[in-house]
């Protein structure tokens, strides 16, 4: 856990039950509708709060009793967040850990009954593969817009504020907002964690 001193979210505890198991190769393609289907009801949009300032982006539900996770940029230096679900519901969360590193961050609601996404394995991604990205670009307003393109790089080193991560590089448009939102193949599996968005004046 390296979370950022002044991130004052309440804390949580991680269940030591919760497990992230990573599916396998899909065997069939669903159709874009049927992948949107499938995942939509697994996005939650943030909104973090600071003295000062409120954040927003998507994060990604992986249990039925409300574990998520999201990037830790959107959390960092907050000292309070929300989880709005598709349905509109909304929750307080705690933080259950982050790691400004990986730029990951587990959220907590209190809830039951909630659809977990199905992931993926990254490494089994190859250049050229089908690359749909849901989040919540600009904002809770555009909440669950979903993007199409392909996997255009993979193990892309990419140095961000001093930490040097290896990414998925990919052509689906995405915005401030979609940080913490999901990376999807065309089997409708989260394969990455929307992170980063980089232009020609970076």
């Amino acid at each position: 856990d390296q979370s950022d001193a002044r991130t004052t979210i309440p804390r949580a505890d991680l269940d030591p039950n919760v497990q992230l198991i990573l599916a396998g190769l899909p065997e069939q393609e669903l159709s874009y509708q049927e992948i949107y289907e499938k995942v939509i009801p697994s996005i939650v949009s943030i909104q973090a709060y600071s003295d000062t300032t409120a954040f927003s982006g998507t994060g990604v539900l992986m249990t039925s009793d409300g574990y998520l996770i999201t990037n830790h940029h959107v959390i960092a230096g907050c000292s309070s967040a929300q989880v709005v679900l598709y349905n509109g519901r909304r929750y307080d969360a705690k933080l259950v850990g982050s790691d400004a590193h990986s730029d990951l961050a587990v959220l907590k609601i209190k809830a039951e009954g909630l659809t977990p996404a199905e992931f993926g394995d990254s490494d089994l991604l190859r250049v050229g593969d089908a690359a749909l990205a849901i989040g919540n670009p600009l904002g809770s307003e555009l909440f669950g817009t979903m993007t199409e393109g392909i996997v255009s790089a993979i193990n892309r080193d990419v140095n961000v504020s001093g930490y040097t991560m290896s990414l998925v590089q990919t052509t689906a448009a995405l915005n401030p907002g979609n940080s913490g939102g999901a990376l999807i193949n065309s089997a409708g599996q989260v394969v990455g964690i929307t992170n980063l968005k980089m232009m020609s004046s970076y």
